[in-house]
């Protein structure tokens, strides 16, 4: 059998035994038609000879025999089996809350912090491929740039579209975390997670990050919180007469609030105070973050029948075409 083709009759297989007969019957039919005795002092008359065309009068049987064969398996309805097995798997539902203010372009970070918060972001929903994963961004205000989705593609491609300037800016913490929890608090998840990520102080907004934070308790989400930005200080933009220009300025997280958010909610808060850290810092919550899940197993079948059976009828025509035109006169 073919690997990876079924058959829903394999019953009419069985017909097949009767080729390696009917190859029997033409072969002794064939020698029945050769004289059964010769007669003496006809040689020097006997000048011709079987043609090459002669010995190709087989090819009828042959293309007759090789159509049967075709049409047998078209009866047993050849299918391709696609198989998924049972597997347990890790799931929940997360959305993913993300500073977009002008401070996200400090340079203490490659490139900056917003481009190296979106790739690591987009390296950790590529690793959680039964997850439904959404997105919002905040700065002065806050929107959904993605509801939780289990399309990925699409999820990355909003990702890399972000930029900062795309809202009024500012850090509107409480926002942001609200918008988010709009989002998710209707799920029927058993495990529902907002990953925030901010590098500064909130000062924007109509929900204090404390209220909103109450919120998420409420529903039962986690919050886990990342405060982004180096010790110290970092270079920032700032416009100036002659266009943007990098100074350090020091470093400020609201470490404080972030804490209490996370702590009020049963998650957790993180400092990252570079590249390296923020991949450990999502890598720490993916680990975290293990649900079990059941995917049942289901098996698809394409019918597969067609092509033998457009083989087998035109062999049989081709068949019919030769036996009434190049081969009328040997058969």
């Amino acid at each position: 059998m073919i690997t990876g083709i079924t058959y829903a009759e394999p019953l009419f297989l069985w017909l097949l035994v009767i080729v390696p007969g009917m190859i029997a019957y033409y072969i002794l039919r064939q020698r029945k038609t050769n004289a059964a005795f010769s007669m003496p002092g006809l040689e020097p008359f006997n000048t011709t000879q079987d043609t090459f065309r002669n010995y190709l009068r087989h090819i009828l049987f042959a293309l007759r025999m090789i159509a049967v064969v075709f049409l047998i398996i078209v009866l047993a309805r050849p299918q391709k089996t696609d198989r998924f097995q049972d597997v347990t798997t890790e799931g929940i539902d997360i959305m993913l809350t993300l500073d977009i203010s002008g401070s996200m372009l400090a340079r203490d970070f490659r490139p900056d912090r917003l481009e190296a918060s979106k790739n690591v972001a987009t390296e950790f929903i590529s690793g959680r491929p039964y997850d439904r994963i959404g997105l919002v961004v905040f700065s002065g205000e806050s929107f959904t740039q993605c509801p939780l989705t289990t399309d990925h593609a699409v999820l990355i491609n909003l990702m890399r579209e972000i930029e900062s300037g795309m809202i009024e800016d500012g850090t509107a913490i409480g926002n942001g975390l609200a918008t988010a929890i709009n989002r998710i608090k209707d799920s029927d998840a058993v495990s529902k997670v907002i990953i925030l990520l901010t590098d500064g102080v909130n000062n924007r907004g109509e929900i204090a990050p404390s209220t909103a934070a109450d919120i998420a308790k409420t529903f039962g989400i986690r919050v886990y919180t990342i405060g982004v930005g180096t010790r110290g200080t970092a270079p920032y933009p700032v416009q100036t007469p002659y266009g943007i220009q990098y100074q350090n300025i020091p470093v400020e997280i609201d470490e404080a609030v972030l804490k209490d958010i996370a702590s009020k909610t049963g998650g957790s808060y993180f400092r990252a105070t570079d590249n390296n850290k923020l991949v450990e810092v999502y890598n720490e919550i993916d680990n975290l973050e293990k649900s079990k899940i059941d995917v049942r197993q289901f098996t698809r079948k394409e019918e597969k029948y067609l092509m033998p059976a457009i083989f087998g009828f035109v062999l049989l025509a081709l068949e019919s075409l030769l036996r009434f035109t190049i081969y009328r006169n040997l058969t």
